[in-house]
């Protein structure tokens, strides 16, 4: 199954952020436990304010359904939504996510 990149640009409100995390990581904690959302997690303090989701899914417009209900999409949380199919060839994720290719 492919794998997509989805990147989120968070708006300036950690507050908003801290207040609704837990339902955000509820409702994202459902895929993982389906085994379609991979990994994901906030870029580090210094960074510019997002996260990356990593999305077994079939197509972008796949993944990115994944994220519409979100509760950080939905308040208005997340400015930017990025979907990039992406080919891990090493690591962890590889054997288990690419065939072989010729």
């Amino acid at each position: 199954m492919p794998v997509f990149a989805v990147t989120y640009t968070y708006t300036d409100d950690s507050a908003g952020r801290d207040e609704h995390r837990p339902a955000h990581r509820a409702y994202l904690g459902t895929f993982a436990e389906k085994g379609i959302l991979l990994c994901s997690g906030p870029f580090a303090a210094g960074e510019a304010p997002g996260a990356l989701l990593l999305i077994g899914a079939e197509s972008k417009e796949e993944a990115l359904a994944v994220t519409e209900d979100d509760p950080f999409r939905r308040l208005g949380l997340v400015t930017d939504v990025t979907v990039r199919e992406w080919t891990p060839v090493l690591g962890r994720l590889a054997p288990e996510m690419t065939a072989p290719r010729a």
